[in-house]
Order: structure tokens, then C-alpha cells, then sequence
């Protein structure tokens, strides 16, 4: 559950576009939006969407002049052909963002914080602690963690304020658990039963999965 007092990464939303504004999915080999993140980015104390807009400590979740990177691994195993894609919670207690809970998911990670500063790329080092340690623990070995572009959708109350850094996760994994409670369900799915939970009327997928899924079957 997010805590409002977390210290985040963020960065100034002129800063990060410049004239290379988008909406929706972008390849990492047209722009390198990652290298602006790292080379510009600030701590911001993350707040949240029940607070004032002006809270004096700071409210990154309702400041929509900066941006919050957002590492969204897509888990995938070769050998098999599949993606990890996961249910959040719709439990309050377990995943307090009201806006996403229930809703089916294939990105992994979350903001990135200052400690992942440490140690080499920030943005790399919030998806292998997500990955391997805060969200889900993988029965298997990592084989690689490459980008593949940005997502970008400020028509979303959420993603106004976030920005996606789409990466793909390579593993021999063929099984996960669920580390952290925000996480009801996991699956191993291949592209069409991605496409499958996209268009089925009794589930509900984030925005920002069906917008890396086109890019995903291009890939795949």
C-alpha cells in the first residue's frame, strides 16, 4: 500500500518531452527518454490523491507538472513463449489505490526511490527489487532485463502523473508467488490470452498493459 510520506524519483514534465511530447507507446530506439530521467531527476515526497493538492511537504500524486518514472517490466519466459501478468487486490487493506484495484496487469515494478540510486542505474534497480524481492519471488534464473520503450497517457487520472518505462524481463521461470498482498492472482500467459483478458467484458485491465501489448505482439 503506497505510503504518502515515501520519497520518490520524479521529473519535471518540460524537462523530460521537451518537443518530444507523445501519447501512448514509444520505441526506446526513437527517443532515449531514460537517459533525460537519469541525467534530470529529483526527490519528491510521493503524498496522495486524498491529501490537498498544495500539501506543504509536497504531493508528487496530484502535481501534474512532473512526471514519476514507473519501471513496468514485462516477465517473460522464451523457452515457453509466456508473460507473467498478474491480478491487483481489491482488498483496501491490501492495495489502497482505489483506481487500479481488481484490475489485470503485466508490468512489474514501481517507483523508483533514491536508495536505488546507489547502486548504478536507479531506474533498473527498482525492477530487480520489485521483481525479485517486493512483488513476486520467480522459481527460476534471470537471463536478461532490456528496454523497449515508453508508455505515455495523461488522459488516465493515473498516468497523468506517471510515466512508463516498458522493459522486457527474460527468466526460465515457470512459476511465481506472490510477495506482496497488492497481488491476488498470477498467471502464465501466452499473448492471446492476453488479448483474451483485454477483450473479455468481465475483466478489467489497466491502461497501461493494453497499451504495451501492441508492442508485445509485434515482439513476440
Amino acid at each position: 500500500m503506497g505510503n504518502p510520506n515515501q520519497r520518490i524519483i520524479v521529473v519535471n514534465k518540460n524537462v523530460l518531452f521537451g518537443n518530444d511530447y507523445f501519447e501512448g507507446f514509444r520505441l526506446a530506439e526513437e527517443i532515449d527518454y531514460e537517459s533525460r530521467i537519469l541525467k534530470n531527476f529529483q526527490v519528491m515526497r510521493r503524498g496522495s490523491t486524498s491529501e490537498p493538492k498544495n500539501h506543504p511537504e509536497g504531493n508528487a500524486e496530484l502535481n501534474s507538472e512532473y512526471k514519476q518514472p514507473i519501471g513496468y517490466s514485462i516477465v517473460f519466459n522464451p523457452e515457453i513463449r509466456k508473460i507473467f501478468a498478474y491480478k491487483r487486490s481489491l482488498e483496501d487493506k491490501n492495495y489502497g489505490e482505489t483506481r487500479l484495484q481488481g484490475k489485470w496487469s503485466w508490468g512489474f515494478g514501481g517507483h523508483i526511490e533514491p536508495f536505488d540510486t546507489k547502486n548504478g542505474n536507479p531506474i533498473r534497480q527498482s525492477i530487480l527489487r520489485e521483481v525479485q524481492r517486493e512483488e513476486i519471488k520467480l522459481k527460476g534464473e534471470i537471463y536478461s532485463l532490456r528496454i523497449l520503450g515508453y508508455i505515455n497517457n495523461d488522459s488516465d487520472s493515473v498516468g497523468k502523473v506517471h510515466f512508463g518505462m516498458l522493459y522486457l524481463f527474460t527468466t526460465n521461470a515457470e512459476r511465481a508467488e506472490a510477495v506482496d498482498p497488492e497481488i491476488a492472482e498470477i498467471r502464465l500467459c501466452s499473448v492471446k490470452d492476453l488479448e483474451s483478458l483485454c477483450s473479455s467484458q468481465d475483466v478489467k485491465v489497466e491502461e497501461w498493459s493494453r497499451i504495451a501489448l501492441e508492442p508485445l505482439r509485434k515482439l513476440l
